[in-house]
């Protein structure tokens, strides 16, 4: 018997704001690209993608904040703060949700690493991983 998947809750920092998400992500990456590291302050984003729908702001709606289009790709933060929550992408299709703000375990774990050719240069890999220059196709 198979059911739903279970719905995991994630928040900011601050707990102002918080969000579920089904736990029935398509795929789950670690992430070194500048912007990446920019809006974590951390060498990489370790993330899990799944689509739009399947994520649903539960509490602090008004604190959150919006950088970049918010018709097309965006990130969405708590305004009070800073926590970023998660990333629309793929034409507004899928979100990738930082595995850190996830206060429940999900049941996927990173499979790669992507954007390695812009990673920090004081950074090194150190697991298994494949690596992949872009986002792998």
């Amino acid at each position: 018997m198979t059911g739903a998947p279970a719905v995991l809750r994630g928040g900011c920092l601050c707990g102002a704001a918080g969000f579920e998400v089904a736990d029935d992500f398509g795929y789950a990456l670690n992430c070194h690209c500048s912007q990446c590291r920019r809006a974590t302050g951390a060498a990489c984003k370790p993330f899990a993608g799944i689509a739009r729908a399947a994520l649903r702001p539960v509490q602090g709606e008004g604190v959150l904040r919006v950088n970049g289009a918010p018709d097309g790709a965006h990130d969405v933060f708590c305004g009070a703060c800073g926590s970023l929550l998660w990333s629309v992408v793929r034409e507004g299709a899928f979100v990738h949700v930082p595995l850190g703000v996830l206060i429940d375990p999900p049941s996927i774990r990173p499979q790669a690493h992507i954007f390695t050719g812009s990673k920090a240069p004081w950074h090194e890999i150190t697991d298994a991983l494949p690596q992949f220059e872009g986002f792998p196709d």
